[in-house]
């Protein structure tokens, strides 16, 4: 009995020395979290800070965070200034970007699919053989895809911008490693229901897959909106280029006007930040799940 009684407190203060080591390193663990949120952080706001700043305070002697007379003139400018249409860029930008999040969300989910769960000839060759086209360097199919773009007929149009970015292989492996999570016992009881193939797929894998087509559609979206090469290949008219494509025709060749990029910068950083605080909770869900699983 007096073992029994002597062990209990020795238990109690186990436990506390484990609460105390746990909060402990989950303080550690915020602290660092906090560091590096810091130091992203830094730039943007650097960034922000910048674009309300007259021209005669972009560069001091000094570190001057916040500027002595705040501005909004940079983006006045950007509106107002004919040259700058930065509203017809930006409207360019969020039209392919959506359109091409919209199409490769469709394509590589159908595609991701048929590969998960669908038995066909040569199924496990052909995955493979589209997973090494993902160790080649984008930059090689510049060239074929600009010839195959011009030989249609789609330069200096949307849809040549928009096609060849629908044949990435990324989001086809993702959602293929997704489907495979999910248990195959609720798609065969759906075949036992009667549903067929593209059924199953729509009723039960796709909902079910709402996490990997969230962060899907931001990797989608982000690379999109920041694409700068292709859309300057295709896209000769100026009322047609993209925001990226506008923002460096703010550098010249002798003189660059910091002010109006960094405003330039902040209207592109917009609709990312707000499109990852609205699909945030679905990206930790995809993350939580692992649906990178081999």
């Amino acid at each position: 009995m007096a073992n029994s009684v002597q062990a209990r407190p020795a238990a109690r203060n186990s436990a506390f020395s484990y609460r105390g080591r746990t909060y402990f390193q989950r303080a550690i663990l915020y602290l660092i979290l906090t560091i590096i949120a810091i130091i992203v952080l830094i730039p943007m706001v650097w960034m922000f800070l910048t674009s309300i700043k007259p021209k005669n305070q972009l560069f001091t002697k000094d570190i001057q965070w916040w500027p002595a007379t705040p501005t909004l003139d940079n983006y006045k400018t950007l509106i107002n200034n004919p040259s700058t249409p930065i509203i017809s860029w930006f409207t360019n930008s969020i039209l392919i970007a959506l359109i091409v999040t919209g199409l490769v969300l469709a394509v590589d989910s159908l595609a991701a699919y048929a590969y998960a769960r669908m038995d066909f000839f040569g199924r496990d060759v052909l995955f493979k053989l589209l997973l090494f086209t993902l160790f080649l360097p984008g930059v090689l199919f510049l060239v074929p895809n600009f010839l195959i773009v011009n030989a249609l007929g789609l330069r200096n149009n949307y849809l040549g911008v928009i096609l060849p970015a629908l044949a990435g292989v990324f989001g086809v492996f993702f959602m293929r490693q997704f489907f495979e999570t999910i248990p195959k016992e609720l798609e065969e009881a759906a075949h036992i229901d009667g549903a067929n193939t593209f059924q199953t797929f729509w009723s039960i894998a796709l909902p079910l897959a709402k996490p990997a087509l969230a962060t899907l559609g931001v990797i989608t979206f982000l690379g999109s909106w920041n694409d700068f090469l292709w859309p300057l290949l295709i896209l000769q008219d100026r009322s047609l280029q993209t925001l990226p494509i506008g923002l460096r025709s703010l550098q010249g060749s002798y003189t660059s006007e910091y002010g109006l990029m960094m405003a330039g910068a902040v209207v592109a950083a917009v609709p990312v930040l707000l499109l990852y605080i609205v699909l945030q909770r679905f990206i930790v869900a995809s993350v939580a799940s692992s649906g990178i699983k081999g």
